[in-house]
């Protein structure tokens, strides 16, 4: 079993929900709503990551600002400092960003741009089919 983001998207897929920068709050959590998901990328031209747009930013956008911010493009409420990852990136590598950062989703990149997106749900069942892996192993090992 491989340990790597690459390994993760080549059995999840690499399918990811995005946006353009104008979408509005309001059509962007019916997105995420719709496709029962908690992240969108944001991408501009090229399909280059520009943000991340999330559950979480809908709550704060609100409770900044009211039902008014539901007409304001996400562009103005994203997290335009994306953290991201690469298909080398190892599941060890993500958990410590996912927990130092408190993000649930982090993009991957590829040559500049969007080739998948990991969410913690990913990563933690990868860790348990690892663990469970290695149990096996050990069980194994004693009884052989």
């Amino acid at each position: 079993m491989s340990n790597s983001v690459k390994a993760i998207l080549d059995a999840k897929g690499r399918d990811v929900v995005t946006a353009g920068p104008n979408t509005t709050v309001s059509e962007a959590a019916v997105i995420l709503s719709k496709k029962k998901i908690g992240a969108i990328v944001i991408v501009g031209m090229e399909d280059k990551i520009s943000g991340i747009f999330t559950e979480r930013d809908v709550v704060h956008a609100i409770a900044k600002a009211g039902a008014a911010c539901l007409d304001q493009p996400v562009a103005s409420l994203m997290t335009a400092k994306v953290y991201r990852c690469h298909e080398d990136s190892t599941v060890n590598d993500l958990m410590g960003l996912m927990t130092s950062r408190r993000f649930r989703h982090v993009p991957v990149e590829t040559n500049g741009k969007l080739a998948g997106i990991i969410s913690i749900g990913d990563v933690v069942k990868t860790r348990i089919a690892e663990v469970e892996l290695e149990a096996e192993q050990i069980k194994a090992y004693i009884a052989g």
